[in-house]
């Protein structure tokens, strides 16, 4: 049974970078499952330790929300689509924060390299109109 799954941009260093993967399984529970054993780590992103969707991960089969359909127990059958997209706001620890906090160096930086051009500008332009007085 082969069922494609559209992977988010923030998970897809699970799939070599794949935006869309196949899998098989009866339920969800079972597809995500067969994932982790094709792409190791990617079930423990969308699955609480209780076996529970994170809340912050919103799945769709065939565009429902499996949250409606019975969660992990949604039943599948071949062809289907599934969708999994990560909330991007509204949670402190949501997929969007994970990365925000493993690229803080990256941003820090960004934001010092700004914070400095910034002053320059700031400094030209008061210089500029000290001159023009």
């Amino acid at each position: 049974m082969a069922i494609e799954i559209r992977i988010p941009t923030i998970l897809r260093s699970y799939t070599g970078g794949a935006k869309v993967v196949e899998g098989a399984g009866d339920t969800l529970g079972d597809l995500l499952t067969d994932l982790d054993s094709r792409h190791a780590g990617l079930r423990g992103r969308l699955v609480t330790e209780a076996g529970a969707l994170h809340r912050f991960v919103n799945v769709y089969v065939n565009d429902e929300d499996v949250r409606f359909l019975g969660a992990l127990d949604a039943k599948l059958s071949d062809g289907d689509s599934v969708t999994i997209l990560p909330a991007v706001a509204g949670g402190a620890f949501g997929f969007a924060a994970a990365a925000a906090i493993s690229s803080h160096s990256a941003a820090a930086a960004a934001i010092s390299s700004h914070s400095a051009a910034a002053a320059a500008i700031s400094s030209h332009s008061a210089a500029t109109a000290v001159a023009a007085r």
